[in-house]
C-alpha cells in the first residue's frame, strides 16, 4: 500500500495529559506527526484535535482505533485531502523599507492574497491563509527581498461529507433512557466468581 497524507480528526473531552497519551500512540509506531492543532469544537466542553500524518490507510485505521480506546476520546475520524476543506495560516516578516521602495513586492503580495497585519518602521508582517503550496510559494517570492522570519500554523480542517459530530452527540444526548433494567448474573455468586 502507498503512503499518503491523512488528516485525523479526534473529538475529546478536555483532560490534562490526553495530548501526551495520543502523541505516544504515534511515537510507539515511529510515525511522524506533520501537523497538530487542538481547539474547542462546536460542542461545549468537547475539544477537537486535527492531526496530519503520511501513512498507509491500514496503519491510519489502526491508529484511530487505538486513539478511540482512550477513555476521554469520543470519536476519531481519518480523511484524505479530497474529503476535507482545509487551510493553514502563515505569517511573513519582511523589512518595511524594501516594501516601500519596491512596488513590485507590493504587487507580488497582492497576487498571493497577502494582507498586512503589522506595519512598523523596521519590519512589516503579512499573513496568508491557504494550502501549503501557496504559503511555501510566497516564501520563495519574499526571500530575495530579505525575508526576516516565517511561521506557519497547523492545519485546520472540516470534513466535507459529514453532518458533524455535534448532531451525533445531540442525538445521543436526547435519546430516552431504556425502561428495561439489567441484572448482573454474578451478583449473588461473588464468593465463587471472585475466588483468589
Amino acid at each position: 500500500m502507498l503512503k499518503q497524507e491523512y488528516t485525523i480528526t479526534v473529538y475529546t473531552e478536555n483532560h490534562i495529559g490526553l495530548l501526551n497519551r495520543i502523541a505516544i500512540i504515534f511515537s510507539r509506531r515511529k510515525i511522524n506527526i506533520e501537523s497538530l492543532n487542538t481547539s474547542p469544537s462546536e460542542v461545549d466542553s468537547v475539544h477537537r484535535f486535527t492531526i496530519v500524518i503520511s501513512e498507509t490507510e491500514d496503519v491510519v485505521r489502526k491508529i484511530c482505533t487505538q486513539i478511540e480506546k482512550q477513555v476521554e476520546v469520543l470519536k476519531a475520524y481519518y480523511n484524505t485531502q479530497d474529503e476535507i476543506v482545509w487551510q493553514e495560516l502563515a505569517l511573513y516578516k519582511v523589512p518595511t523599507d524594501i516594501i516601500q521602495a519596491e512596488v513590485k513586492v507590493e504587487r507580488l503580495l497582492r497576487q498571493h492574497g497577502a494582507k498586512a497585519v503589522v506595519i512598523r518602521k523596521d519590519y512589516t508582517v503579512f499573513e496568508v491563509a491557504g494550502h501549503r503550496e501557496e504559503t511555501d510559494g510566497l516564501i520563495k517570492v519574499l526571500e530575495p527581498y530579505g525575508l526576516i522570519e516565517f511561521v506557519r500554523s497547523a492545519r485546520v480542517a472540516i470534513i466535507k461529507d459529514s453532518d458533524g459530530f455535534h448532531s451525533k452527540l445531540k442525538e445521543f444526548e436526547y435519546r430516552e433512557p431504556g425502561t428495561e433494567t439489567s441484572t448482573n448474573e454474578f451478583l449473588n455468586e461473588n464468593e465463587e466468581v471472585f475466588e483468589m
